[in-house]
């Protein structure tokens, strides 16, 4: 049976082999390769090479090939999402470091890191497409919140993965974030220690939440604060804050009454600098926070170091 698709704008560029991977099934590689050699993948009715670049309007000829009707590979490809030719082009401007092993990024507010129930749009996703990961696979070795902007670790093979991975669970990776949250801190410096709770299943988990903290700038009504987590735990920063009564400006599910609105609709938090060491090399990343959260800064009368 064959089957014909037309490429639009959207995969302007885009290898032929990643437009099969993404867009009909997701096989080995070397099974797209050898079915492309036999041309039965071809485009405008042409054999080409996985690594040709689809152009708009371009003919994909799909030619009696059926891969797998294998439940959970249809389910994986379902949760897949397609990244546009916008997010692939907005993605050349995210890459604070890029190297052979890994990469660090600037995740823009309203992305998640993985695909979710939620949430389908995700930067793995989006890496897989761009020219920085044209040979790699993207390996998510921690998490930032979707709606937390700043710097993100993705590993580039299994190795660098379960790296990065022993080094956060050995403490070993120091992350900086700023904050804006509700209310004047008393304090100008110290240290957050609580317990925090989650389920699994129906189980309900306690586990301990410690985080530094530095008022950079406040006000009776806003806080402008420097926050170091030392433990790892989910919405750790989130929720302490909350809990302390001084949630994060702009979050709308650990909130008070009214402490989330905003005129930008976003959440006030972001993941300003990471460090840590490899093989004796120390590697510092910072990133400024996005204009809306400089914007706010001024509104509400806050001095910032930036």
């Amino acid at each position: 049976m064959k089957k014909v698709f037309l490429v639009t704008n959207d995969f302007v560029n885009i290898r032929l082999d990643k437009w099969f991977k993404r867009n009909v099934c997701e096989v080995p590689q070397s099974l797209i390769e050898k079915n492309i050699r036999k041309g039965k993948i071809r485009v405008n009715d042409k054999k080409k090479s996985g690594a040709y670049r689809l152009q708009e309007k371009d003919e994909i000829f799909i030619n009696n090939i059926n891969f797998s009707t294998d439940k959970n590979t249809k389910n994986k490809n379902k949760n897949k999402y397609i990244a546009t030719a916008k997010d692939i082009s907005r993605s050349s401007s995210i890459f604070v470091e890029n190297n052979e092993n890994f990469a660090v990024i600037n995740k823009p507010a309203s992305i998640a890191v993985q695909s979710g129930t939620r949430s389908k749009r995700n930067i793995l996703d989006i890496l897989r497409m761009t020219k920085e990961f044209e040979n790699f696979t993207p390996y998510p070795v921690h998490r930032i919140d979707k709606e937390t902007t700043g710097l993100l670790i993705v590993a580039k093979n299994r190795k660098y993965a379960q790296l990065f991975t022993s080094l956060f669970r050995l403490r070993k990776i120091h992350k900086t974030y700023l904050g804006i949250v509700v209310g004047e801190f008393s304090n100008s410096s110290g240290i957050l220690s609580d317990y925090l709770f989650h389920y699994e299943g129906n189980k309900k988990i306690k586990t301990k939440g410690i985080t530094h903290f530095r008022v950079i700038d406040s006000n009776t009504n806003y806080s402008f604060l420097k926050l170091e987590p030392k433990t790892g735990r989910k919405h750790q920063l989130r929720k302490q804050l909350l809990m302390h009564g001084h949630p994060i400006y702009g979050d709308s599910k650990y909130r008070l009454a009214e402490s989330y609105k905003n005129k930008k609709n976003k959440l006030m938090l972001h993941a300003y600098k990471i460090n840590f060491l490899i093989n004796e090399k120390k590697y510092n990343f910072s990133t400024e926070p996005p204009s809306y959260f400089k914007e706010i800064l001024k509104e509400k009368y806050l001095k910032s170091f930036l």
